[in-house]
């Protein structure tokens, strides 16, 4: 979460940035990505080093050669700022920018890396104010890998525009959930289609790795799948292309497919059943006109609501046994409209609908109070729903309110997992307990409602109290006590 130390340290930076010449606020960020981009390298290129030293076997993927080590941040950030400055605008720029295999693809075309980054231009008008905010960021500890997220929440958070097509970023831990719960595998083809900057996709690089690393490192064929064919994001904010291929990058994607589109307004035949995963928190603004919309879109479901689109848009894209987990507004799961009962008909009698995980409305605080859930559902294109599982989150580790502080003791996230990896022993829960099983059935005759309020029975605790007789007994007694007092008081007062 965003703490005050990190939002003051931005805050000194923005100011310094906007009194050094720099006053667009996207030019602010694209700026600070970029050297934090350039930060990033160094500390990789270490961990690989220190790696080495302690297998005492060569260095794997350099990310500097030998004649590159004055490029690297723990190096020029020592020099003076006429000097860093030179090094920078000069060497490091046109070394970031040509990053990503080289600039080529194993097949010889630029990488979407590449792509995004030739438009890049470096801004900073003075040594000066260079070397302050170069000075100001390497006080910033970048170790735990949420703190780079965080910085980008806070930033996007100070343009006035932001958020404004329903953008705001996802809880890491959310994503982690979503990702643990999916289990991707080497032969999952991974897409998020509202990719901002990529935590879904990096969530899911992260686990591959740590699961399945022999696998994806067994041949070049199958690392090459893993950088250049396993992870595709699209967005319509060339800013977060940016920030996502350079946020894969570091976390060891050589190329993946982030690229520009209006994943609403394009309808691309060449992506129809192309993924066997989608993890997505796809925008949930408000509506879009017809005529901006994908007319097959609309074939599914005639709507204007982006909400209700996206999950239309993930049923074209996946393939007959992909699986999904996407964040949605509670209104998904109980709208009256025809195009909300419509699309959870499709869900529940075309396709597998796995879980509804009710979400408590204050995970997205401090920048959304909306209440959310996670819909986990296969596409299967003839049915298949038998039970579904629902479970009602009250509790994310962290506090309800804006400030989000850890509650280690309050987190329904382990039990979650727990209970998902062993559904079947579910079907004993009692409808008052946090999780259980709903049988199709009983769905489609509440007329498809998915909100777990439909479901979930409530345990009163009788509770008994005095009769109004024993009350008034005890009012009378202690009237008596406090005239009895009041006397003796008196009397002291003479």
């Amino acid at each position: 979460m965003v703490t005050g130390d990190l939002k003051s340290k931005i805050d000194r930076i923005w100011d310094s940035m906007w009194s050094g010449g720099i006053s667009n606020p996207l030019s602010v960020i694209e700026q600070l990505t970029y050297l934090l981009f350039i930060k990033g390298l160094d500390e990789v290129q270490t961990r690989r080093e220190s790696k080495s030293n302690r297998t005492r076997k060569p260095l794997e993927d350099p990310i500097f050669g030998p004649d590159q080590d004055h490029l690297r941040w723990s190096r020029f950030k020592e020099t003076a700022p006429e000097e860093m400055f030179v090094t920078v605008r000069d060497q490091v720029f046109p070394f970031i920018k040509s990053l990503g295999g080289n600039g080529k693809t194993k097949e010889g075309g630029d990488s979407t890396y590449t792509q995004h980054m030739k438009d890049a231009i470096f801004m900073m008008p003075t040594p000066r104010l260079l070397a302050n905010v170069v000075d100001q960021l390497d006080g910033i500890d970048m170790s735990n890998s949420d703190t780079k997220g965080d910085l980008y929440e806070y930033m996007l958070s100070k343009i006035a525009s932001s958020g404004q097509n329903g953008q705001f970023r996802t809880p890491r831990h959310i994503i982690k959930l979503m990702v643990e719960m999916t289990q991707p595998t080497p032969k999952d083809v991974i897409c998020d289609p509202a990719c901002g900057t990529a935590g879904f996709l990096i969530a899911a690089s992260e686990y591959l790795i740590e699961h399945h690393g022999d696998a994806i490192y067994k041949s070049e064929a199958s690392r090459r799948k893993f950088n250049s064919g396993t992870f595709h994001g699209y967005d319509f904010d060339s800013t977060m292309l940016r920030i996502g291929s350079m946020n894969m990058l570091l976390h060891g994607v050589e190329n993946p497919d982030i690229r520009y589109r209006d994943s609403l307004a394009q309808a691309d035949d060449l992506d129809e059943e192309k993924f066997s995963l989608i993890l997505a928190n796809p925008p949930f603004a408000g509506s879009l006109d017809y005529e901006s919309t994908a007319k097959d879109l609309l074939q599914i479901v005639k709507t204007k609501k982006t909400e209700l689109l996206f999950l239309a848009l993930f049923l074209r894209l996946l393939q007959t046994g992909g699986r999904a987990a996407i964040i949605v507004p509670d209104g998904v799961l109980f709208g009256s409209s025809r195009a909300h009962k419509s699309l959870r008909k499709i869900l529940v009698e075309d396709q597998r609908l796995d879980a509804v995980i009710s979400m408590p409305s204050g995970v997205f605080k401090p920048y959304a109070g909306v209440s959310t859930a996670i819909l986990f559902f296969t596409k299967t294109n003839s049915g298949g729903t038998e039970e579904v599982w629902f479970y009602d989150m009250q509790a994310d580790g962290f506090t309800l309110d804006d400030k989000r502080t850890p509650q280690p003791g309050k987190n329904d996230i382990p039990d979650i997992l727990k209970r998902w990896g062993r559904r079947d022993a579910e079907k004993k829960r009692k409808r008052t307990d946090r999780s259980f099983l709903v049988p199709k059935s009983e769905i489609v005759g509440n007329d498809y409602d998915l909100s777990i309020n439909r479901y979930k029975e409530v345990e009163y605790e009788a509770v008994e109290h005095e009769s109004p007789r024993e009350i008034l007994q005890r009012l009378a007694k202690l009237e008596k006590e406090i005239a009895a007092g009041r006397k003796e008081l008196e009397g002291m007062l003479g």
